[in-house]
């Protein structure tokens, strides 16, 4: 009797993936191509016990690599319904995300921003990101040209966001015409001089958009557009 060595197939085998050039053929002028197909768990059972069922008598399978054979696929399977439990997992938490993304309609949202718009006899509030206690902090308002329309002094201030509110009047006490104004905003250093602080303007949430992926939710913000949840620094009333 001739002896041949039985290999137990793996769970993890993808059909379709080689070929040889005695076996390999193609349509003429086609350019097809076969498909692979992934072999799962009950084919793999379905291979191993043919094997077991013709293996030679005189040469059994080794134990060892049957047993490890057994474990490939227990490992294969639990990852695939690990898969499919984080799957239902992750459906759960968009769902319960997009419920409570609906409670921030209408709410105010703090985002970082060096622009403002002033609607018609409106105010622009907001607030200056301070990361060190300073004698004196001020908010510079310019128009489209560049030409400063107001300057806020905040004065003394801590460690921390600072707030301001800005009117819409100009220097001179007039009212300054609706549109975008850019906001700049620095503060006295431990040195002589003064040192640029990042800028936060207020805006209404007016919807709320899931993304898919890694994406996550985006506001739409009055008078700032499309802004990420990840770069709201803060939501209020």
């Amino acid at each position: 009797m001739t002896t041949s060595t039985v290999l137990f197939p793996n769970p993890n085998y993808v059909a379709g993936s080689s070929s040889s050039s005695g076996s390999s053929s193609s349509a003429s002028g086609t350019g097809a191509t076969a498909s692979s197909t992934t072999l799962g768990g009950t084919d793999f059972l379905t291979l191993m016990l043919a094997q077991l069922k013709n293996q030679d008598p005189t040469s059994p399978v080794d134990s060892n690599q049957f047993l490890s054979q057994l474990a490939s696929l227990s490992t294969v399977q639990g990852i695939t319904q690990l898969n499919t439990s984080f799957s239902s997992l992750s459906s759960s938490l968009v769902s319960s995300q997009a419920l409570q993304a609906s409670s921030l309609l209408g709410h105010q949202a703090l985002v970082s921003s060096t622009t403002a718009t002033l609607a018609a006899n409106g105010t622009v509030t907001g607030a200056v990101s301070v990361p060190q206690t300073t004698s004196q902090a001020v908010v510079n308002i310019s128009d489209s040209t560049g030409a400063l329309v107001q300057q806020i002094n905040l004065g003394a201030q801590s460690t921390g966001m600072a707030n301001f509110s800005w009117d819409g009047k100009a220097a001179d006490g007039s009212q300054a015409p609706a549109g975008t104004y850019t906001l700049s905003a620095q503060y006295a250093g431990a040195t002589s001089g003064s040192t640029a602080a990042t800028t936060y303007v207020n805006g209404t949430v007016q919807s709320v958009t899931m993304g898919a992926g890694t994406t996550g939710l985006t506001l739409s913000v009055s008078g700032l557009g499309s802004v990420a949840f990840s770069n709201v620094q803060q939501i209020s009333n």
